[in-house]
């Protein structure tokens, strides 16, 4: 084996940080390395309150994303066959992002706004094992299917 195919060319290298920078992972010293936060939650909404929390949670998650540079993702996903069970996917920077988050005026209206169209919470914390991500998967609107 030559040396050239052993080591990475100049352009491997430079398509390997454009790829990494697009998918917004930062290359840091690893004792400088933050292991994100990553929380789980599960919800029932009362059935007829669905239209008015789903705008109230997409407002919210919509401002989240927009404005706090430490809310890395949030994703809220519905149960086939149970429109009134929600699972979120949240993850933060860090710990401080999250208590920024969840301290922040748009979480503050929605924990307000929503507080009686929700049956029951469980919040789970978690050790993240393998994150990862293709692409950057959002959509704007509610689906419907």
């Amino acid at each position: 084996m030559t040396r050239q195919e052993m080591y990475p060319t100049k352009k491997s290298l430079l398509l390997i940080a454009a790829f990494l920078t697009l998918v917004g992972v930062q290359t840091v010293h690893a004792e400088e390395r933050t292991i994100p936060l990553v929380r789980i939650a599960e919800l029932e909404i009362e059935p007829t309150s669905l239209p008015a929390y789903i705008a109230a949670v997409s407002e919210e998650i919509e401002a989240s994303i927009r404005s706090e540079p430490g809310v890395l993702s949030i994703y809220a996903v519905a149960e086939q066959g149970a429109p009134n069970r929600f699972h979120f996917l949240e993850i933060y920077t860090d710990q401080t992002a999250y208590e920024r988050h969840i301290a922040s005026e748009h979480f503050q209206k929605y924990a307000r706004t929503t507080q009686s169209m929700i049956l029951s919470k469980r919040l789970i914390d978690t050790v993240p094992v393998r994150l990862g991500a293709k692409a950057n998967l959002s959509l704007s609107e509610p689906t419907k299917r």
